[in-house]
């Protein structure tokens, strides 16, 4: 029987989850830029700001953006890339993390000065 491999939305629940009991006074937000929408609903969001491809998570203490993927399959588009980029050129850090376990070291790391 082959395991089945959680949704990129249960991996960043169980992050977020995990970070707020961790990091209580360090605050964490999604940016809700995935999901179906109408075409209405999907224009009314672009005018008011949304852009396609801005990670799905910041954590403002630190200029960490991360980008949640699942565990496989999961792979980052032109958009995201762009966006990456970006960010990484005004002096931000972006995460790219496969599940909630690599999140999870992916912080533990970055606290300890690793990145």
């Amino acid at each position: 029987m082959e395991k089945k491999i959680p949704s990129e939305h249960v991996e960043q629940r169980e992050f977020v989850s995990w970070f707020r009991k961790m990091y209580s006074p360090v605050r964490i937000f999604a940016i809700p830029n995935g999901g179906h929408r109408s075409k209405v609903e999907a224009q009314k969001l672009k005018v008011e700001g949304v852009s396609a491809g801005v990670p799905d998570l910041f954590v403002p203490e630190w200029s960490l953006w991360i980008e949640m993927k699942k565990q496989q399959g999961g792979r980052v588009d032109k958009n995201q890339k762009d966006w990456h980029d970006y960010l990484r050129s005004i002096g931000h850090n972006v995460a790219i993390c496969k599940g909630f376990e690599a999140a999870k070291k992916y912080i533990l790391d970055f606290e300890r000065g690793r990145y």
